[in-house]
């Protein structure tokens, strides 16, 4: 059943709690536990919303049969009152949605934040527009870096391979580097590599290492090329229905919870990668110690990177953000691209 419609009717009869009609209430679908780092938060922010008087119930993509990149639509239909969504793998809906984490453009956190930071009021702007939801809480999953099961020493040896992609940027860069993008949802990936699906894939360190990669994996270059910008957003109609006080209790679990993530992305995803490479791995931590070959960056790599996503990343996406959002693109050159110093003309 893939008509996100359908999918709508289905899931709000099936997920409606018995007090549905009390603005309390919370039918949220999130992403897998297997992403174990980030769902600490997101347990805790649960934790929070339920001692707020929220009654939470919490279903996993996977675990109902949806797909990731239909998490937006059944959002908007109002199937759930919040959901975690992969912002690139919605973008299909509305490519202005991408400009927050375009392939190339913040490849280290600090960048990142400011661009996030630039982008938050017109992203959420076009969100209550087009969709009627909002981002209450943007964060990133990490550099997102390459993990492949076959030698690699740079970019050049992804030439004629297959590699998981999960936007439409990131698939521009693999074939301007000569790769065969394989569009793949995270739960995805692992048997893909297992059985020879996709021979690399792009995740952060953090993803790769509790979703088991490096057991179907041998290399790891860690050259960074987007964050994977995740969102919670909520539907407005179920947002404006809470009276003020659980509104600002809300907010204020959603802005910690937040800060939280980006503090995972930030301060975790160089153990995650010492455990997947042979480094030094905590005893007793979530990350489990492999021995995949950690390959050295060179500066020519990250000078091939910027350049593929100035000279095709961003015109591309610019093209496809003005066939549905004339004036998008100033819109971007105006705040992340300002914020990183970058213009598309």
């Amino acid at each position: 059943m893939n008509n996100p419609v359908i999918l709508a009717a289905a899931l709000s009869g099936a997920l409606s709690l018995a007090g549905a009609a009390d603005a309390q209430s919370m039918r949220v679908i999130a992403q897998n536990e297997e992403q174990r780092a980030q769902y600490t938060a997101e347990a805790v922010a649960v934790s929070a919303l339920s001692e707020a008087g929220f009654a939470v119930n919490r279903s996993e993509y996977q675990a109902v049969g949806i797909n990731l990149a239909d998490g937006l639509r059944l959002l908007s239909t109002g199937a759930f009152d919040m959901a975690t969504i992969q912002v690139g793998s919605v973008a299909k809906d509305d490519p202005f949605l991408e400009g927050i984490d375009l392939i190339g453009v913040s490849t280290n956190m600090a960048d990142l934040k400011d661009a996030v930071e630039a982008y938050r009021a017109v992203f959420n702007a076009r969100l209550e527009e087009k969709f009627g939801v909002t981002a209450a809480a943007i964060w990133p999953f990490g550099t997102q870096v390459f993990l492949c099961n076959s030698d690699m020493a740079s970019l050049a040896d992804l030439d004629g391979l297959k590699v998981r992609s999960f936007t439409a940027s990131m698939s521009t860069l693999l074939e301007e580097l000569g790769a065969t993008p394989v569009t793949l949802s995270f739960p995805e990936v692992y048997p893909a590599l297992q059985r020879g699906v996709a021979t690399c894939g792009v995740t952060s360190p953090t993803s790769s290492n509790t979703g088991k990669w490096p057991e179907v994996t041998t290399h790891l270059y860690p050259l960074s090329v987007s964050g994977s910008v995740q969102a919670h957003m909520v539907n407005l109609d179920w947002l404006n229905g809470l009276s003020d006080a659980d509104r600002a209790a809300f907010d204020a679990i959603m802005a910690e919870m937040e800060a939280e993530l980006w503090d995972v992305a930030i301060n975790t995803n160089g153990t995650a990668q010492a455990c997947s490479t042979g480094g030094d791995c905590p005893e007793g931590g979530i990350y489990t110690s492999y021995g995949m070959t950690l390959v050295s960056v060179s500066d020519a790599d990250k000078a091939k990177v910027a350049a593929i996503s100035a000279s095709a990343v961003l015109p591309e996406w610019a093209a496809k953000c003005e066939a549905s959002y004339p004036g998008c693109t100033q819109v971007w050159n105006d705040t992340v691209g300002a914020a990183r110093g970058l213009t598309i003309e």
